[in-house]
């Protein structure tokens, strides 16, 4: 991409409703091409589409972006859910996890991504980890099994979160090749992969249409506790 081009590239300073001051690129203003695509499933357990995410990997050849980011980013923790759900971040980023509800919690991440275990922590303190790789970091309280976010580390601004009816819109794409990969939460990672795609932006906008996807029940006891044991859910925790 040309200096130019680059001088074209606006921030967006958006307070989050946990107060976390970041700046963020407006796709919109970077010239070039568009990514159109859409995810559908019939298996979901509820209505509304599932939390998901599209991105493009610059291959050999094409000029990587920079993702460009100020401040930290934050996971609220209050009435026994992270808030946001989903936080896309760069890599290197260092998420806060603020305890805001009136007992402990026990942050943890084993699978995938990021590994990292907070331990317990009480009310009022907060604690932070440094995402240094790429990948989806899956959330969990190893107290409260109903908790769980999504944190997904990127090294490309070139993505994009799907809309409530599961379609996503990506502008601003210099002309190059890239590997579209897809993040769709409840879809197994195998069938994800079979979903990644090469494509070659020109001018013109790529729509793909609609890509269909199986997407597991939703529930919060499908995930076992930091020591890879089920949650005993009969005994009353003190927290």
């Amino acid at each position: 991409m040309t200096r130019k081009g680059i001088k074209h590239w606006l921030l967006i300073a958006m307070v989050t409703a946990t107060g976390c001051l970041c700046a963020q690129e407006n796709p919109a203003a970077r010239p070039g091409a568009e990514l159109r695509l859409r995810i559908s499933s019939s298996s979901r357990a509820h209505h509304g589409s599932a939390p998901a995410v599209v991105w493009l990997e610059p291959q050999q050849g094409t000029p990587a972006l920079p993702f460009v980011s100020t401040g930290h980013y934050t996971l609220l923790q209050k009435n026994r859910s992270f808030t946001p759900h989903l936080q896309v971040i760069p890599v290197g980023s260092v998420v806060n996890f603020p305890n805001a509800d009136p007992f402990f919690h026990n942050v943890f991440s084993l699978f995938e991504g990021k590994r990292f275990d907070l331990g317990l922590y009480e009310a009022g303190s907060s604690r932070s980890v440094t995402f240094s790789r790429e990948g989806a970091s899956y959330i969990f309280c190893n107290i409260h099994p109903e908790m769980s976010a999504v944190v997904l580390a990127l090294s490309t601004p070139l993505y994009a979160l799907a809309g409530t009816d599961g379609t996503f819109d990506l502008h601003g794409i210099p002309p190059g090749d890239y590997r579209m990969h897809l993040w769709v939460e409840g879809v197994p990672q195998a069938e994800l992969e079979k979903m990644s795609r090469n494509l070659h932006f020109a001018s013109s906008p790529i729509d793909l249409g609609t890509l269909n996807v199986t997407i597991a029940p939703a529930g919060h006891m499908d995930h076992t506790n930091k020591f890879g044991q089920p949650y005993d859910t009969h005994n009353q925790s003190p927290y």
